[in-house]
């Protein structure tokens, strides 16, 4: 075997080894033995939301488990074609075998974040909420750049984008907004996203066109459905009410329709301003404050809740995750993978998927990549 097509082999089996790792490869089977052992009841649609809960994690783990075995399994199906050709000295089915390893080498990324996206919420649509940090109009003017790069994104991708909460900023962009994206694995894909933006650009409102530092914050939570059940006492809840705010001939109501939930416990708030009416704003806040609190849980159970962490600190220095450099140099980098892009233009259009691959990627090894990735 070539040293190039054994290096590819080593990878290929490194990733699957990374991928057992990750699912706990025994008791992922034996739970799906559980799950379809259970799924075989008939009395157990007597609970319908039981039901959907053992069903969903029953196809979240058959379809991890699906991923690593394609990939062991056309791993030894390429290394026999390979095995056959170098014994009888068959240049044609070498070449054959090898060009087939070279491809699986280079599917096994993509297969990985398949694996990957089958976590309990990964299938749920999301919310994203955007918060400008200390700066004022600099840091408004790119938390509303962080939105546009978002709402491209998941166009893009054929997403449906709703804008939640909208609330402007004095001189020019927002001072915070939350995006409703609906699509298959919408918080899968954007769930590492959460954390502090920074950017680097000669500023576009000072005369003397001097360099500034602005950040800004982006958190990801899922959309959860009736089946999954999270009680919050109304004594735990501050309810605000004030006027919507809009801006590019939203509509604006002229009632202090828009809503906002305070959880007293967590200081954990959401706000909702899309429905024309008061009780129809309170209802969605009170989804959404579900769905923050759930996501929070689901955090507590990961090794590395990066997203928390950087919700609990200031949105300014030593706490972001990504870097986006116009001046003096063209650069986008993200700080936990080493990813980095030299097309900041292409990156703010929406071109996020590089990013998001890498930081679900470096989940499977519970750090970062092993090499930097250059996008150009």
């Amino acid at each position: 075997m070539r040293p190039e097509i054994q290096t590819i082999v080593d990878e290929i089996k490194q990733a699957l080894s990374l991928l057992r790792r990750h699912l706990d490869w025994d008791v992922a089977l034996k739970r799906l033995d559980e799950l379809n052992a259970r799924a075989e009841d008939p009395n157990l649609w007597n609970d319908s939301a039981v039901a959907q809960k053992l069903m969903r994690e029953r196809d979240q783990i058959a379809k991890s488990v699906d991923v690593v075995r394609g990939i062991g399994r056309e791993l030894d199906d390429h290394l026999a074609l390979l095995e056959l050709g170098e014994a009888e000295n068959d240049e044609a089915t070498i070449v054959e075998a090898e060009e087939q390893l070279k491809h699986l080498g280079h599917d096994v990324q993509r297969r990985q974040i398949e694996a990957l996206l089958s976590g309990e919420a990964d299938s749920f649509d999301t919310y994203v909420e955007f918060h400008a940090g200390a700066g004022g109009t600099e840091s408004q003017d790119w938390a509303e750049m962080l939105m546009r790069m978002y709402m491209r994104w998941a166009e893009q991708h054929d997403y449906k984008v709703e804008i939640i909460e909208y609330t402007a900023g004095e001189g020019a962009g927002i001072k915070g907004s939350t995006l409703l994206v609906k699509g298959p694995n919408a918080y899968g894909w954007l769930k590492t996203e959460s954390g502090v933006h920074r950017l680097v650009r000669i500023s576009p409102f000072d005369a003397n066109a001097r360099r500034q530092t602005s950040f800004a914050s982006v958190w990801v939570y899922p959309v959860i459905d009736d089946s999954i059940e999270i009680t919050i006492p109304e004594s735990d809840v501050r309810v605000d009410t004030y006027r919507s705010s809009g801006a590019g001939g939203q509509h604006v109501n002229t009632t202090d329709s828009a809503v906002r939930l305070t959880h007293i416990p967590t200081g954990i708030a959401v706000a909702c301003q899309a429905e024309r009416s008061q009780h129809k704003n309170r209802a969605k806040a009170w989804d959404m404050l579900r769905a923050r609190l759930y996501e929070v849980e689901l955090k507590k159970r990961e090794e590395k809740a990066s997203a928390e962490a950087a919700a609990k600190t200031d949105i300014g220095w030593g706490h972001q995750i990504r870097s986006y450099v116009l001046q003096p140099y063209q650069m986008v980098k993200d700080l936990r993978t080493g990813v980095q892009s030299t097309d900041p233009a292409k990156v703010l259009n929406g071109d996020l998927d590089p990013f998001m691959e890498a930081s679900l990627a470096a989940r499977v090894s519970g750090g970062a990549v092993d090499a930097v990735a250059d996008i150009e």
